[in-house]
């Protein structure tokens, strides 16, 4: 299966590259705006905040819509962050930032009361809906997480996680194809390479099943 990770000059891509060829994934990293909109799958990584992201991604947000009607999407991080419809990070209070609207719903800063922020480190994940991103992942499973923004639990929502309240550590889109990690699979061991193993697979067989209906 080959994956492409989008290059946007924010992240590690060597680990998540590393992380993805453990997943039994051919991994092209690239920055060429044709070679996205013909990837098999994609993968949207993000370090940061999600204004330099968001800004730095822009010459593809039209490739990354389009190509979502058709090919798996996966987010991670702020990557995940950025396909939501608007983040409160980075803008004037009162105002958001528009993300690429792949996912309905807002990225706000996590509440600081009792817990300290950013969030960084392992915690739990609980699954809340079956999809094939989470097979194999059982409530309690550790990952690991760096972040200070996240979204709420909604109909998005495939596995929350508790950090001052409730928020999405795994979504998908409407079709399921869109999907995201609030957490650094690359970082999270056991579980976070079954993440990239389940990707992986779901790229596979969605594009083997593309191919047999033509």
């Amino acid at each position: 299966m080959n994956v492409t990770v989008i290059d946007y000059g924010v992240g590690n891509l060597r680990s998540l590259q590393r992380g993805l060829e453990r997943a039994d994934a051919s991994v092209s990293i690239s920055d060429d705006p044709a070679e996205i909109a013909a990837a098999e799958a994609l993968v949207l990584p993000g370090v940061g905040a999600f204004e330099e992201c968001i800004r730095n991604s822009k010459p593809f947000h039209d490739v990354l819509v389009e190509a979502a009607e058709e090919t798996p999407i996966l987010g991670i991080c702020v990557g995940f962050q950025l396909m939501f419809t608007e983040s409160t990070e980075g803008a004037p209070e009162g105002e958001t930032i528009p993300g690429l609207d792949l996912l309905d719903g807002r990225v706000e800063r996590l509440p600081t009361d009792g817990v300290k922020v950013p969030h960084m480190g392992w915690n739990e994940l609980t699954v809340e809906q079956d999809h094939p991103i989470v097979d194999g992942i059982e409530d309690g499973a550790y990952a690991y997480f760096v972040h200070s923004y996240g979204s709420a639990v909604d109909a998005h929502t495939v596995a929350s996680c508790d950090y001052g309240f409730d928020f999405a550590a795994i979504g998908v889109d409407e079709t399921g194809t869109v999907m995201g990690t609030q957490f650094h699979p690359e970082k999270s061991g056991e579980t976070g390479l079954r993440s990239l193993d389940n990707f992986v697979d779901y790229a596979r067989q969605y594009q083997d099943e593309r191919l047999r209906a033509r």
